[in-house]
């Protein structure tokens, strides 16, 4: 990006482009009547907003190959969004990169980061890649080098480093430091070095974690240091030992990827992540990198998270002698998050029931919102403040635009909602609500499967 260019876009994202949206923010109106035509549970998905964030990151990393972590959102229209903003899509499995080519990114911009990938997972990559030469596979396991070369893949190869720093806002995602990921930073030069005699390596991958905040930019800085490290190490010559010349060889990266995780915030008083400073901090660490050698980072959450919000409609308010539990129509099968990491987000009462005064008139009481799975977990917030609630209101669900659809499941049987997405103002249906019929598809399947093989074949 040219200065002009860079200067142009940091213009788009001033006072007209926030540094996050709340709850708040969102036209109440607006949710109500997506509510009244769509029913709930329902997602809504602002693409403006997405686009808007993706400015904010090309703003703030111009130098830089910014490319969207899918697994935050892997809707159609988030991806084609994504895909017009300028960010290449980094794909953490085979379905992500179906996907990724369904919403018209091509070879040259898909970047298959997997961990510990099935073989089907590999079969299929390693065909994608025949008819897009230009896609690159990172690797974060000497044994997936081995496979791949099985299959006769001999194209673009990034190594994935494991930094032994990590970063995030749960132990379950904090990846940089846990053996699961990346090969170990003190055998990663050899291995790099091994790897680049039977493959095209192209970069250096590393990633902290997800949800990082600004407390833990430290761990951040230390692990984008580690990766400039190595790189500068990789692009000298090596003074070990080998049987093939090619071993002492400098390796010709094209980039070095530190990335994602930067964090949202998710409570309503928690002030948004400095991305400038970030942005800065990330150079100033990583540098100097070796000529020809650029930055890459991979942001997910940050692109989607607050373009999001899930819709949910009170069904019970229960009294009890402990607490006053909202009971809505949306749970842990639509919103994981709060059930599996203990996550906050921020929940807006926008009224609605029939015979009730508007949410400005209510007094604030503090109340449970409790899904309708079977689960103690099953809880959506505890002890929150909103404009007492009474059953017809509709809750908003804020900051739900990463990890919320994508971890929705048919637990206890109940079909996964309905998401529209907002784009200029307009409303579209991007993904259909989940019918009765559509829980037993499968099995039906098999059933007309089985029935239409031969007798003896069954």
């Amino acid at each position: 990006m040219s200065d002009a260019d860079a200067d142009a876009t940091a213009d788009a994202v001033g006072d007209g482009n926030p540094p996050v949206r709340r709850v708040s923010d969102w036209d109440a109106e607006r949710l109500r009547g997506l509510a009244g035509e769509h029913e709930t549970p329902l997602y809504v998905q602002d693409l403006d907003r997405v686009r808007e964030n993706c400015e904010r990151l090309l703003a703030a990393f111009p130098d830089a190959d910014v490319r969207y972590a899918v697994k935050a959102h892997t809707g159609r229209a988030v991806l084609e969004a994504v895909r017009d903003a300028g960010l290449d899509a980094e794909c953490a499995s085979a379905g992500e990169v179906d996907r990724a080519l369904a919403a018209g990114f091509d070879g040259s911009r898909l970047h298959y980061t997997a961990v510990n990938p099935p073989a089907r997972d590999l079969d299929y990559v390693a065909g994608v890649a025949e008819a897009e030469p230009e896609l690159t596979v990172t690797v974060g396991a000497v044994d997936t080098l081995d496979r791949l070369a099985e299959r006769g893949y001999d194209g673009r190869v990034c190594v994935r480093v494991n930094p032994g720093v990590g970063a995030g806002h749960h132990e379950k995602v904090t990846t940089g430091g846990a053996a699961k990921f990346g090969i170990p930073y003190d055998r990663a030069a050899k291995a790099t070095r091994d790897a680049a005699g039977r493959f095209d390596v192209v970069g250096l991958h590393a990633h902290a974690g997800s949800g990082i905040d600004p407390d833990q930019l430290d761990s951040h800085r230390e692990l984008v240091a580690r990766m400039g490290e190595l790189a500068r190490d990789l692009s000298e010559p090596s003074d070990r030992d080998g049987d093939d010349p090619r071993d002492a060889d400098p390796i010709d990266l094209e980039y070095v990827d530190v990335g994602g995780g930067f964090g949202v915030p998710y409570e309503e008083d928690a002030p948004a992540l400095d991305l400038p400073a970030v942005a800065e901090a990330t150079r100033e660490a990583v540098a100097p990198l070796p000529a020809g050698v650029d930055l890459a980072i991979e942001p997910g959450r940050y692109v989607v998270a607050d373009a999001g919000v899930l819709l949910t409609r009170v069904n019970t308010v229960k009294p009890t002698p402990d607490e006053t539990v909202v009971g809505v129509d949306a749970g842990m099968t639509d919103l994981l998050r709060p059930a599996m990491y203990d996550a906050y987000h921020p929940i807006r009462n926008l009224g609605g029931a029939s015979g009730e005064p508007p949410v400005a008139e209510r007094e604030a009481t503090p109340v449970t919102v409790a899904g309708p799975i079977c689960e103690t977990g099953d809880t959506l917030g505890r002890n929150r403040a909103l404009a007492d609630p009474s059953r017809g209101d509709l809750l908003a669900v804020g900051v739900a635009g990463a990890y919320g659809y994508e971890m929705a499941s048919q637990y206890n049987s109940r079909p996964r909602p309905a998401e529209v997405a907002l784009d200029d103002g307009r409303a579209a249906v991007a993904r259909r609500r989940e019918t009765l019929g559509d829980l037993t598809t499968v099995e039906r399947e098999a059933d007309r499967d089985r029935t239409d093989r031969p007798e003896g074949d069954r």
